[in-house]
């Protein structure tokens, strides 16, 4: 568990990263359910697992330009 330390040494968890956490739990449950299968599964080629990043990447990169526009049309980039 990713703790932090603060000025007088005590030791309290990071709320961060615990969120974060729990989303890769919850989002790994929904993975489940839909394909019925883990990240462990071996049916995938290495190449295959490249695809599917590369993928994810773009629509990653997709909804990046989204908001990007979306701060821009609001005037809210500085």
């Amino acid at each position: 568990m990713w703790t932090q330390t603060t000025t007088n040494d005590q030791i309290k968890e990071d709320s961060i990263v615990e969120a974060i956490r729990t989303q890769l739990k919850d989002r790994s449950d929904v993975g489940i359910r839909k394909y019925n299968t883990t990240l462990d599964r071996k049916d995938l080629s290495l190449s295959d697992w490249l695809e599917h990043a590369k993928q994810e990447a773009l629509d990653f990169a997709l909804y990046l330009e989204r908001i990007k526009r979306e701060v821009k049309e609001k005037g809210l980039d500085g």
